[in-house]
């Protein structure tokens, strides 16, 4: 599989921890006070579709997402390499 963000290839667990580690700030994460809810946000580079997904929706300490930071992270690029093998083609290097 090829890095959506860069010319790394590699199987798809590395693809996702290289993602994690080299392009970490593509993830957006942010609380909504007016909504009560905390996020995260990653855009398709292929097609702009934006993923966004409530995180923990019965939490509002906004402190989580700075301590789960990673895990949340690791979560939005799963769904980013999930549509970019669904819509765009991309075959996972085996």
């Amino acid at each position: 599989m090829k890095c959506p963000y860069c010319d790394v290839e590699d199987h798809r667990r590395r693809i996702h921890i290289h993602l994690l580690e080299e392009h970490g700030r593509m993830v957006q994460t942010g609380f909504e006070e007016d909504r009560a809810r905390m996020f995260y946000r990653i855009d398709c580079p292929e097609c702009a579709l934006k993923i966004e997904k409530t995180v923990k929706p019965r939490m509002k300490d906004p402190g989580f997402l700075h301590e789960f930071e990673r895990e949340i992270k690791l979560v939005a690029f799963d769904m980013l390499l999930n549509h970019i093998e669904a819509m765009h083609g991309s075959v996972a290097i085996h």
